[in-house]
C-alpha cells in the first residue's frame, strides 16, 4: 500500500493550523501527486520515494510566491513530516489515509 492514495493532513504554519489533503501515486522511486488547502491545488515536483520516506516540493503562487519543500514518512496510516516555508521557517505536518 505505501504512500499511495489520499492524505487528510494538518499544517502548523505561522498563520497558523491549516488543513489540507495530499494525494500520492508512487512509481518506483518516483512520487506525483497533489496538496491541496486553503491556497487551492498545486502540482507536487521532483518527488522521492526511498521505503517509506518521500520528499517533494510545490511552488505556491497564492498568498505569495514560495516554493515548500516537504519531507514525510509514512508508517501504516499515518503520515508525518515537516515543509520548509522559504524564509517563513518550518512547519511541521501530521495526518491520516483517508
Amino acid at each position: 500500500m505505501g504512500a499511495d492514495g489520499t492524505w487528510n493532513m494538518t499544517m502548523k504554519t505561522p498563520m497558523g493550523e491549516q488543513a489540507g489533503t495530499l494525494t500520492l501515486a508512487t512509481d518506483g522511486a518516483t512520487l506525483t501527486g497533489t496538496m491541496g488547502g486553503p491556497q487551492g491545488t498545486m502540482e507536487l515536483e521532483n518527488g522521492t520515494v526511498d521505503g517509506d520516506n518521500l520528499t517533494w516540493t510545490v511552488n505556491m503562487t497564492s498568498p505569495m510566491p514560495i516554493t515548500i519543500e516537504a519531507t514525510a514518512t509514512i508508517d501504516g496510516d499515518a503520515i508525518s513530516g515537516e515543509a520548509k516555508l522559504g524564509s517563513f521557517g518550518t512547519a511541521p505536518f501530521s495526518g491520516t489515509r483517508a
